[in-house]
């Protein structure tokens, strides 16, 4: 089941890649924070832990529903376009997105004898953590970079859930802190571009 949920991650975390439209990266950003909630879930459940099962049911509520809800709302009210225009060509994307991938297998390769069986999740993590970073890069407008901005956290929370199973509940605290302070910084930035 942890397989699935980490493809399921992996495979939102690229379809947010092609997006078009502005409304659809939101919803498959959505997703891609469902599947790590339900993986936090599984994974709290499974070596019994409560911070954790707390921290999944947290990371559905905010990163699922919240912020997903609230930056619909600030994109409508700030009238942005909802066509997204990407810096990287498509083909030229269809290209990176397996390099990446194959990298960071090999770069992974040498953990593989340290960490044991979580060694394939830290490989899909850190190509995750590069594909938020592609995501950042590859668009232009404020919304899709704070989109991977937040992906990017997404990435950072299941490469500390996968590598080290489970996390101690002040480091979740304090993820979710920076979250908060990321959707302060988040609606300045909003405002910004609507000003210019």
């Amino acid at each position: 089941m942890i397989d699935l949920f980490i493809g399921l991650f992996l495979a939102t975390l690229i379809v947010e890649l092609f997006a078009s439209r502005l409304y659809q990266l939101i919803f498959w950003y959505s997703a891609n924070s469902l599947f790590l909630g339900l993986l936090a879930l599984w994974m709290g459940r499974q070596l019994n832990d409560n911070a954790m099962l707390i921290t999944g049911i947290l990371t559905i509520l905010l990163k699922a529903i919240s912020i997903p809800f609230l930056l619909r709302f600030l994109a409508q009210k700030h009238q942005f376009s909802r066509q997204i225009k990407s810096e990287i060509k498509l083909h030229y994307a269809i290209i990176l997105i397996p390099v990446i991938l194959v990298f960071t297998f090999y770069l992974a390769e040498p953990l593989s004898h340290k960490i044991g069986t979580n060694a394939n999740y830290v490989a899909i993590s850190i190509s995750s953590l590069f594909l938020s970073l592609l995501m950042m890069v590859q668009h232009k407008g404020i919304a899709p970079k704070i989109i991977g901005f937040l992906s990017l956290e997404n990435t950072l929370f299941l490469l500390g859930m996968t590598a080290t199973e489970g996390m101690p509940m002040l480091v979740e605290l304090g993820i979710f802190f920076d979250l908060l302070m990321a959707i302060v910084v988040i609606n300045l930035l909003f405002h910004k571009e609507d000003s210019e």
